[in-house]
């Protein structure tokens, strides 16, 4: 019997999810969802490939104001990705309206009429927006008039314990940066074998996260992101999605190492305390976990500059 390629092995345990902006690479690895960002499609429209998809928005819209020619070229984007997968697209609410709730709102709103005078149907489309205090309460707004959201930039259990509160529909805790800062801060001392795998630390947060939402029954989903190495994902296998770049999926699928379930199942896992956080609480929390805090402020930084980027190049 011919082994499964480790891509295959944790299909049966996880719904994988291509993190890119590149539609035309998404086929071959048959997700069923996929993820977009500001940087990601800052990357592909300086691709011959996808230059048309600019050229084409810029001149049916491009008399438009700035913002709104950005959201329909993440949702000309997003189309075309959509044509590739059965799923669901998440297209990215501007980084600048972070700690703007109602215009957060405002824009996810249009985003998704874009999306539905496309004839795209409102359950195929996430929006994204970074884990704010005021992100989080757009994203309860948004999920009680039936648009969901993937709750993005989430470093911290305080994070994701707010998202849950908050009933939003999916969270994207970012493994590479957990991953990342933990190293910077260890500088010398860093030890990258005895910090692999269920040791890694951006692996040892998502299984917090996972493990306290199905403990207490909170129905958001929780979508590992944001990989370094293989290794984090197959330490992941068994969280409910894996959001993962073309080079690791092309890993994945060129391996036919053995891939066993990491979440879920019958372990037994320690039991976490129920939480809630009004504002005042949830600030706290994350002022007190530094990692959380920096983190969150550098993504958002590197969103803004990016759709800075892809605004001066609509503006040549």
């Amino acid at each position: 019997m011919t082994n499964l390629n480790q891509l295959d092995a944790l299909r049966q345990y996880t719904t994988v999810v291509a993190d890119t902006g590149d539609f035309l690479q998404i086929a071959q690895y048959k997700p069923r969802d996929a993820t977009t960002n500001p940087s990601l499609i800052l990357k592909a429209v300086q691709r011959p490939d996808y230059a048309p998809l600019l050229a084409d928005t810029l001149a049916r819209w491009g008399q438009r104001p700035l913002d709104e020619v950005m959201d329909r070229l993440l949702v000309r984007f997003g189309c075309e990705i959509l044509t590739h997968i059965p799923g669901r697209v998440s297209t990215e609410v501007d980084a600048r309206l972070s700690f703007d709730a109602s215009a957060t709102v405002s824009r996810a709103q249009r985003i998704i009429e874009l999306y539905q005078a496309e004839g795209v149907h409102i359950d195929r489309v996430l929006i994204k927006i970074a884990s704010t205090w005021e992100g989080i309460q757009a994203a309860e707004q948004l999920e009680r008039r039936g648009i969901h959201t993937n709750l993005t930039l989430l470093f911290s259990f305080a994070q994701a314990v707010a998202c849950g509160q908050a009933k939003v529909q999916l969270i994207s805790p970012f493994v590479g940066r957990i991953y990342d800062w933990a190293k910077k801060q260890a500088g010398a001392a860093w030890d990258e074998a005895a910090m692999a795998g269920t040791n890694d630390p951006g692996v040892q947060s998502v299984r917090r996260i996972y493990h306290h939402y199905k403990q207490h029954g909170i129905a958001t989903e929780v979508m590992g992101a944001s990989f370094r190495n293989v290794g984090q994902i197959t330490a992941l296998a068994g969280c409910d999605l894996l959001t993962i770049a073309p080079e690791l999926l092309a890993q994945l699928a060129a391996s036919t190492q053995p891939l066993h379930r990491a979440l879920g199942g019958d372990a037994a896992v320690a039991e976490s305390p129920a939480i809630r956080y009004d504002e005042a609480g949830f600030r706290y929390a994350l002022n007190a976990d530094a990692m959380g805090t920096e983190k969150l402020a550098e993504g958002i930084r590197a969103f803004a500059a990016d759709t800075l980027k892809l605004e001066a190049l609509m503006l040549r």
